[in-house]
């Protein structure tokens, strides 16, 4: 008995590897797909095999190869994660020192007195040809930090 049911499979599965699926167009511009041939004659036709055979020579992937994928996606989506996370923070540190930027050059033209400390920790107040060199230096600090 159990011959019999193997010498069914075998049998089944050389049918199955062996099929082949037509397509074709017909005389109505409709697309027929089947297991045999065209009976009329047609102009297009494409002939595939269903890949039965392609499926059965692969060997399905063991629990250990299936577990490897599963790490190195999982490793994959993580360092995506960070260097997006990464990006965002660099993104941001450059907003907020685009932002510092333009203030500083803001309260530069507006005119008003400014102070800065020097080196001691004494308070000065810039004069003209020190405001037009602080000025420049915001400008730069502008350019650089809120290029787009």
């Amino acid at each position: 008995m159990k011959r019999i049911a193997i010498t069914v499979a075998m049998l089944l599965a050389i049918t199955a590897a062996n099929a082949e699926i037509y397509q074709w167009k017909d005389k109505n511009g409709k697309t027929v797909i089947s297991d045999k041939p065209p009976t009329e004659n047609v102009t297009e036709q494409r002939i595939t095999n269903d890949g039965s055979t392609a499926g059965a020579a692969a060997t399905p992937k063991t629990a250990a190869d299936r577990e490897m994928e599963f790490r190195k996606r999982q490793k994959e989506s993580q360092d995506k994660a960070e260097k997006d996370q990464k990006e965002q923070a660099a993104a941001a540190e450059k907003e907020e020192s685009c932002a510092s930027a333009r203030r500083y050059l803001a309260t530069l033209e507006s005119g008003e007195r400014v102070a800065l400390r020097d080196e001691k920790g004494e308070r000065y107040f810039l004069d003209d040809a020190q405001r037009a060199q602080e000025i420049s230096k915001a400008n730069r600090a502008v350019q650089a930090n809120c290029s787009k």
